[in-house]
């Protein structure tokens, strides 16, 4: 955008300007950090008023900082300076209102000062949010910008993940056995998902380690069910023995190792096998996306053949199917996005795409070999030559190998800042996987994502 001021010379009384701008809860955020104001009526997660409704009702001095806008862009523009601004509230904006925002000369005062009217109004029916007056020293030399160096900003909320609590909202709470939740961060994930019904939990481990736990949280167990049994070997046969009679739809896992619960769930009588392999999904809420990312496989398969890389990219294409995104675009990853025999990666990748050709993969539509900068960013395959209906807009990232997969994954959450949603997949029910170092959010979503998965894949509403 080119900026161009008009000198004081320049201006006369009546001179206007104005813009538009859409009101965005994003902004409201960006607000609220900068100015330090966390008043929760202007954040749509809370009814910041107490009327029964979530509502993010615009700051009015963010409404109010709009009117600078036209000042030190476009009515003086560059090199204005303010002397006084002073506003009459008279209205309200909410997210997704349009405004428009103008400034009138009224009077052209002593040393290159200014006087001008401004106002808000809300484009559609022409309410006045604010109106108010305006002093400013007015520019005295001619200044031009092609274009200004303003860093963007990215808002670090998870969007996504608030979309798959809104969908779950909808369901009977998930019976989920929950293996070992003997420590504050395990109990209490399973606990905050209980209390938001997306999962009815049964306790399967140490009875006095669960409720010390839940001592430590100042929580009560009172009316969960709870099985003790401390061994967690044997906590895990019988979570699973909940789940093989009828009584539960989604094991979880707690302060356990991953392999207990892993051996218990693969036996061979009383199992949750199915004919697939085990595989893990993460499912990612990045920041500054327009859509979640799936990332698989991070933490079950350490080097998969192409056999169970099938299995990878079909479990991988029906959770994310349960979540919502119709037809999954698949990009299967390589350090290149051309076919290159030395490179097994890309050999498997493209024959995984093959495969999905030729029907033996369903659901979605997959690509590869791809680069992750093709994959995700359509810039960048557009600058390769690639062309296809995944490259640059894959939503599923299948890694060569778990090293991968663990990086890719960990990369997006420290420097991403994502939340990732951790399941097990192949299994007759979905197996909830959360680390001590997971958030709210994350052990929230995993365990949406599994009830989701179960309704849809189950033909049921519930466990």
């Amino acid at each position: 955008m080119k900026l161009e001021n008009r000198t004081y010379d320049e201006l006369s009384v009546g001179d206007t300007a104005s813009l538009r701008r859409i009101a965005r809860e994003d902004d409201f955020l960006i607000f609220a950090t900068a100015s330090g104001n966390h008043n929760p009526v202007h954040i749509a997660a809370y009814d910041g008023d107490g009327d029964g409704t979530p509502e993010a009702i615009a700051p009015s001095l963010w409404i109010g900082s709009l009117i600078s806008a036209v000042l030190g862009n476009m009515l003086p523009g560059p090199g204005t300076l303010y002397r006084h601004q002073d506003f009459d509230f008279l209205g309200r904006a909410e997210a997704g209102d349009e405004l428009e925002i103008t400034v009138e000369v009224t009077e052209k005062l002593a040393d290159d000062c200014l006087a001008l009217a401004t106002s808000v109004t809300r484009v559609g029916d022409g309410e006045t949010v604010v109106q108010g007056r305006a002093v400013v020293q007015a520019p005295r030399r001619k200044l031009s910008f092609d274009a200004l160096e303003v860093p963007g900003l990215v808002v670090q909320r998870h969007r996504h993940f608030e979309r798959l609590l809104d969908r779950v909202a909808g369901l009977p709470a998930l019976v989920t056995a929950v293996v070992a939740p003997e420590e504050p961060n395990s109990l209490g994930g399973a606990l905050l998902a209980a209390e938001r019904q997306v999962i009815t939990p049964i306790l399967v481990g140490s009875r006095a380690l669960m409720q010390e736990a839940a001592d430590s949280l100042g929580r009560s167990l009172d009316g969960i069910e709870i099985i003790d049994e401390p061994d967690h070997h044997r906590a895990a046969g019988l979570a699973v023995d909940l789940v093989a009679d009828g009584r539960a739809g989604a094991l979880m896992k707690g302060h356990l190792h991953t392999d207990d619960l892993l051996h218990a769930a693969l036996r061979k009588e009383r199992g949750l096998r199915t004919g697939r392999r085990f595989t893990h999904v993460f499912v990612m809420d990045v920041p500054g996306l327009s859509h979640p990312v799936l990332v698989s496989d991070a933490a079950v398969n350490i080097q998969p053949d192409l056999k169970t890389k099938v299995d990878i990219v079909q479990n991988a294409i029906d959770v994310a199917i349960s979540i919502g995104i119709e037809e999954p675009k698949v990009g299967v990853l390589s350090a290149v996005e051309t076919v290159n025999p030395d490179m097994p990666s890309s050999l498997d990748a493209a024959l995984l795409s093959k495969m999905a050709e030729r029907g033996q993969i369903t659901g979605g539509l997959v690509d590869g070999p791809l680069a992750m900068d093709n994959a995700l960013d359509l810039g960048a395959a557009r600058t390769k030559g690639i062309r296809s209906a995944v490259a640059g807009l894959a939503e599923v990232l299948i890694v060569p190998n778990i090293d991968a997969g663990n990086m890719l994954a960990k990369q997006l959450a420290v420097v991403s800042h994502a939340e990732g949603a951790g399941l097990v997949l192949g299994a007759s029910v979905p197996i909830i996987l959360t680390s001590r170092a997971d958030g709210d959010m994350a052990r929230l979503a995993s365990c949406a994502v599994a009830a989701l998965h179960f309704a849809r894949t189950s033909g049921r509403t519930g466990g």
